[in-house]
């Protein structure tokens, strides 16, 4: 085969910059645990001296991390003074916990992709699966804090105003079912928006409930909101309002089996919300950077968890509309529509 050299160097150069983004991805997750960027957050230029007292560093420490974070174009450096700033577009990102822009959440789900990869490896080789439970916590934690950011940012403002008639039914005091709720962002979220509604989440996975529940705690929303164990095919409770999965119905081993369970639990004027991720209904519709992004987690967590249960019909992050109309029709949805949408988030609404 000839080799045409300028689509080689061109491959090769951006495998250079490839090589920066994994290797400056440890250093946002320090900047985050220490509390580097909050220390800079608002403050204005500070010099290396300045930036070592402030958060306690040793000076050889914050040179070099503010070096790599200026090379990364995360912190603006200023040659002739020799300060470096944290912008405030980049503290939205990088800083606030509270941003609908907070980003950080997502490398610390990043990191359980490098540490599960034996695991994955094993499942790839064996045709087994990789169970949500079987990762490392990273994955579970990193994932609450990526999410929160879309939910604060989207779910009451434009998410359930898309839903027919769910935002003035919710301000009047409606039951609310979240499954597969996780930490609970989505939940307390929820119950936040709309304190006249009462809510319950469910997850198959015990530790994110006991999460869940501290959360709320801290939140001031537990007297509205409770968490139990429980999986998607089989939680208690009937004559719901609403029942929302949000991010997580790709995962499920069984989606027909569960959106026949959610079908069964609905009150008859109910809604089943699905909020998965955005995707096209072909693979060449989603070869972009987004795509790029949930193929890579489908493959290492969506497609294993998926495979770990029973039926196994691994949907994956990248399923589109048409497979997930499908779930729901097979699950006794007889009317079912793309509500709203973003650039990372599909939203569908589904009635019997």
């Amino acid at each position: 085969m000839q080799i045409d050299d300028n689509k080689l160097n061109a491959l090769l150069e951006r495998m250079v910059g490839e090589f920066g983004a994994l290797a400056s991805a440890p250093l946002v997750m320090l900047g985050d645990r220490l509390g580097l960027y909050k220390a800079m957050a608002g403050t204005g230029p500070v010099t290396v001296d300045q930036f070592s007292e402030r958060t306690g560093l040793r000076l050889r420490y914050a040179q070099e991390w503010l070096n790599a974070q200026a090379a990364s174009g995360f912190v603006d450096y200023d040659p002739g003074a020799q300060t470096f700033t944290l912008s405030p577009e980049a503290a939205l990102v990088l800083a606030d916990d509270t941003s609908p822009a907070f980003m950080v959440g997502g490398f610390e789900v990043l990191s359980s992709l490098y540490i599960d990869l034996d695991k994955v490896q094993k499942a790839f080789r064996d045709g087994t699966g990789l169970g949500w439970h079987e990762h490392h916590p990273s994955l579970f934690s990193g994932t609450e804090r990526f999410f929160r950011a879309g939910y604060n940012a989207n779910l009451e403002p434009s998410w359930i105003p898309a839903l027919e008639g769910m935002r003035e039914r919710l301000e009047a005091g409606a039951r609310m079912a979240d499954v597969g709720c996780g930490f609970g962002a989505s939940t307390i979220v929820m119950a936040q928006a709309y304190p006249a509604s009462t809510f319950v989440g469910y997850d198959f996975h015990e530790p994110s409930v006991v999460a869940a529940r501290e959360r709320a705690a801290a939140a001031g929303v537990a007297d509205r909101v409770r968490f139990e164990v429980a999986s998607a095919k089989s939680y208690p409770g009937r004559d719901f309002d609403l029942v929302a999965f949000f991010d997580c119905l790709h995962d499920m081993g069984d989606p027909v089996g569960a959106a026949t369970h959610v079908r069964e639990t609905l009150s008859p004027d109910g809604i089943w919300m699905i909020v998965e991720p955005f995707a096209n209904d072909r693979l060449e519709d989603n070869i972009n950077p987004v795509g790029r992004i949930f193929y890579s987690a489908s493959t290492m967590v969506c497609t294993p968890c998926s495979l770990s249960q029973e039926v196994g019909l691994a949907l994956g992050a990248q399923a589109g509309e048409r497979r997930l109309a499908d779930v729901a029709r097979q699950g006794g949805f007889s009317r079912f529509r793309r509500a709203t949408q973003t650039p990372f988030n599909l939203v569908f609404e589904a009635r019997p």
